[in-house]
């Protein structure tokens, strides 16, 4: 079997720096790591070829076939097993699933200049929101995310669990100053503005492209706006004011999807 590790109490210096990393955006980003919460994360984490650092468990996980199986795949990775009690300090679920991995957050991948199918994200500040956009980002095919300083914790356990995996095939970049990034960006910036006079379905977004999403009350800054080569506005019929940014941005990608398959 597993030769997995027993930690039982609160004070073990493995569980305190774990603790720090589960609750602290700064400590994750000072360790360059993160915690996966679940088997789906982990699955998707080493479908994409990422290397866990560490499992964690708690007692029932080791009942459960899929984490068994998951445990097995990873006989070369330190496992521990945690105390219920000690488990449930590091998940945010109200009923833990019984597997957290530790691992490395990737660094971006991809330059400015060469990405390809890109996302713009300024001040998306809820977590749920913004791991939507990068869910979405990722099963439209964007290659590249720009996300500027005011934006949540990319690789915070709630942005994670949004995503659904999606973290891991994309090149994410974060404080990133958006204003260069659009200067830099060799295709077409596009934002949606309720003052535009062409419709997202009568634009052409094909070919190098990046879209920029702004603030879910505020919208995009003056200056970012005007960075964009193209303004579009999303019709809608519906007496409402205007789209959550997610579903906005999931609208934008998948007319693009559209129009270039």
């Amino acid at each position: 079997m597993f030769a997995i590790k027993r930690i039982s109490s609160r004070d073990n210096p493995f569980f305190k720096s774990v603790h720090k990393l589960s609750s602290s955006g700064r400590e994750r980003r000072e360790a360059g790591q993160t915690l996966l919460d679940g088997p789906h994360l982990l699955r998707a984490f080493l479908d994409a070829g990422g290397k866990p650092e560490h499992l964690l468990v708690n007692e029932a996980a080791l009942q459960n076939d899929e984490v068994i199986a998951l445990l097995g795949d990873c006989a070369d990775v330190a496992q521990t097993q945690l105390d219920d009690a000690l488990f449930s300090q590091l998940s945010e679920l109200k009923t833990p699933n019984g597997l957290l991995t530790l691992a490395a957050i990737p660094s971006s991948r991809v330059e400015v200049a060469h990405a390809q199918f890109a996302l713009l994200v300024e001040d998306i500040q809820d977590p749920g929101n913004l791991g939507s956009i990068l869910r979405s980002a990722a099963a439209a095919g964007c290659d590249a995310v720009f996300l500027s300083p005011g934006c949540a914790d990319a690789w915070s356990p709630k942005v994670l669990r949004a995503g659904m995996g999606g973290h891991f095939v994309l090149s994410i970049a974060e404080s990133a100053d958006l204003i260069k990034v659009a200067a830099e960006f060799t295709g077409k910036v596009m934002a949606a503005s309720l003052l535009a006079e062409k419709s997202l379905y009568d634009s052409n977004l094909r070919g190098k492209l990046a879209f920029a999403i702004g603030n879910e009350g505020a919208g995009l800054s003056s200056a970012l706006l005007d960075k964009a080569q193209q303004h579009f506005i999303i019709p809608m019929p519906g007496k409402v004011e205007s789209l959550n940014a997610a579903a906005a941005t999931a609208v934008c990608l998948f007319e693009a999807v559209r129009q270039r398959l």
